[in-house]
């Protein structure tokens, strides 16, 4: 029977459109697994990773798809992680429904400042960002019977996952825990960067006066756009706090947002997956080389920052897709033979 007239050929064309767009999250899945079993004593740092690379992801959609210039993702994250903290110590320590505390106190904090910061633009929405960030850090130094203040938010407790999967020492349940997180992220803000929706918001970054001509929303995309990515971060300061048991001001330091800029700039911005890419990479010369030199670690981040910056201007990403376009060639010219 021919394919195209046959009554499962739109069932087949369903499959192949779900099959394709899974790839780069199986991708991901099958290298962070790996990592798991190779490095079974690390578990902690690479629990760490893949919520720095969730983070991050908000970041690069904030940054590198809509170009809100924003210092101040920490102020999100450290919103979800003190959520998930409260919620888990005052109302329940189911950790689904603490993440999804998180998430709403990271979309919150993103709708309430960014109402009246993205009216701004350029270095003064950077140090708006900033501040931001710095009063919700004294804010929540401030109320210390509240949160701790400098001693942190401890104390809670979060229950099995499902109720079976403990959240023990060693992290196992925590690292599969942040990755299905990061997977779920990945995946929910590739669809919306390849929709409608991402084509305009990256008509905004490049012509906004343009998109307003036509009749485009640009404030309104703009915020919408950062509630997203304050949801996303939102969530990975709920991880955090849920696998680790503490929320500290730490968490909404400046240190952080500068971290995770410098992440987002050394993969590269076009694309979600420079994120990914500036994460493991910052996170693994951080860890080789604090081990190395505690003290000047970060000589190591700024060479390697500069070096990558003069040789590939758009981040490790223009490595990836070099490494990527040679291996074609190199197919395509066996198969030519």
């Amino acid at each position: 029977m021919n394919t195209l007239t046959s009554p499962l050929a739109p069932a087949a064309r369903a499959a192949r459109r779900w099959r394709v767009p899974l790839l780069p999250e199986a991708f991901i899945a099958l290298v962070a697994v790996g990592a798991f079993w190779l490095f079974p004593n690390d578990v902690g740092f690479l629990s760490n990773m893949v919520v720095m690379c969730v983070l991050a992801l908000s970041l690069n959609l904030v940054l590198g798809q809509a170009g809100i210039a924003s210092m101040g993702q920490a102020a999100l994250y450290g919103a979800g992680a003190y959520a998930a903290g409260l919620f888990a110590l005052h109302v329940s320590p189911s950790p689904l429904l603490g993440l999804g505390v998180g998430v709403l106190a990271g979309a919150l904090v993103a709708a309430l400042s960014g109402a009246v910061l993205l009216r701004a633009h350029g270095l003064t929405l950077v140090m708006l960002t900033i501040a931001t960030a710095q009063l919700l850090l004294e804010l929540v130094n401030w109320q210390r019977r509240l949160t701790g203040g400098d001693d942190g938010l401890s104390g809670f407790s979060i229950d099995p996952l499902f109720g079976v999967f403990e959240f023990d020492f060693m992290g196992r349940t925590g690292f599969f825990y942040a990755l299905v997180v990061l997977l779920l992220a990945h995946a929910g803000l590739r669809a919306l960067v390849q929709s409608p929706f991402g084509l305009t918001t990256r008509a905004v970054r490049l012509d906004a006066g343009r998109v307003e001509s036509l009749g485009g929303r640009v404030y309104a995309q703009l915020l919408t756009v950062y509630v997203v990515g304050g949801a996303v971060a939102g969530a990975a300061g709920a991880v955090t706090a849920q696998t680790t048991k503490v929320a500290s001001l730490s968490m909404l330091d400046f240190h952080l947002s500068a971290g995770v800029l410098i992440m987002v700039v050394l993969g590269g911005t076009r694309r979600l997956t420079g994120a990914l890419l500036g994460t493991v990479g910052y996170m693994l010369i951080h860890h080789i080389a604090s081990g190395l030199n505690p003290h000047h670690w970060l000589l190591a981040i700024g060479v390697v920052l500069v070096v990558v910056m003069l040789v590939l201007p758009g981040g490790l990403l223009d490595l990836w897709d070099r490494l990527a376009s040679l291996a074609r060639n190199r197919t395509e010219a066996r198969h030519g033979e």
